[in-house]
């Protein structure tokens, strides 16, 4: 299974997709694709901690060398935890806008000493049969990160930063400009002096700069990547699906009123 840390510590660019469907056909048929990862979206989806293992499984059917992960549906510590033992290799967390947030996350998902997640059979370890070797790899392997999607967050941004265990902040660009009034005006120049801090502060710490290319356009995805952002996530399934269907149609349409 591919490494996200090790690759972005290779210094390579990681693309992935987001599953918003629950549906393990298109979560196999995604990391089929050739993406480095596909994330799970618990936050703004229908899906469930037993659906995101099966999605989990489909990814790996899909692909060997394609990563799960989970956008969870914020901190906390109780389910945070289930859904790494059900196998996900990376974990983005909405709405972090504090410190203390950001320890509680890295707590959750790090076994001891770095860490406070329980020790227990699950899909990650193989349900108990690579129990021990699991507790090694997951503190070194499981990629941790932040989502910057609040003005508070651009604000305490070199705190948040400064945690031990974050690997990548992923911007949010549809929460970031609603938190400053200006939602999806991703030409306004308060969010792009926003989003230049945001770029600016991974830099000064070292950490991976991540954000999200919501429309599937691929020009845009390029441009974020010549700015420097390494953790890229290229549209979303349902998203994808629409925009396929909704040109099509309107082109057959167009042809037929001929």
């Amino acid at each position: 299974m591919r490494n996200l840390k090790q690759a972005l510590a290779n210094n390579d660019t990681i693309v992935g997709t987001w599953c918003n469907s629950g549906s393990p056909i298109i979560a196999e048929l995604l990391a089929s694709c050739g993406f480095d990862y596909v994330c799970v979206d618990v936050e703004h989806s229908a899906v469930d901690l037993p659906q995101t293992q099966q999605l989990f499984q489909a990814i790996t059917a899909g692909s060997p060398n394609c990563a799960p992960m989970v956008r969870l549906h914020g901190v906390d510590y109780s389910l945070v935890k289930r859904y790494v033992d059900a196998g996900a290799r990376g974990v983005v967390c909405p709405l972090i806008t504090t410190k203390a947030e950001a320890e509680l996350l890295v707590s959750a998902v790090k076994y001891p000493p770095h860490g406070k997640r329980g020790v227990g059979f699950c899909r990650a370890n193989r349900f108990g049969l690579r129990l021990a070797e699991e507790f090694v790899a997951a503190n070194e392997e499981v990629l941790i990160a932040v989502q910057i999607e609040h003005i508070d967050a651009v604000n305490n941004i070199d705190e948040i930063l400064s945690v031990p265990g974050v690997d990548a902040v992923f911007i949010g660009p549809y929460d970031l400009t609603a938190s400053m009034g200006i939602t999806a005006q991703f030409e306004h120049p308060d969010y792009l002096e926003a989003r230049d801090r945001i770029l600016q502060a991974c830099q000064k710490h070292k950490i991976v700069a991540g954000i999200h290319v919501v429309q599937p356009n691929t020009e845009e995805l390029l441009k974020r990547s010549a700015e420097g952002y390494r953790f890229l996530a290229y549209s979303l399934d349902i998203t994808m699906l629409m925009h396929t269907c909704t040109a099509g149609v309107a082109q057959l349409r167009s042809f037929l009123a001929k």
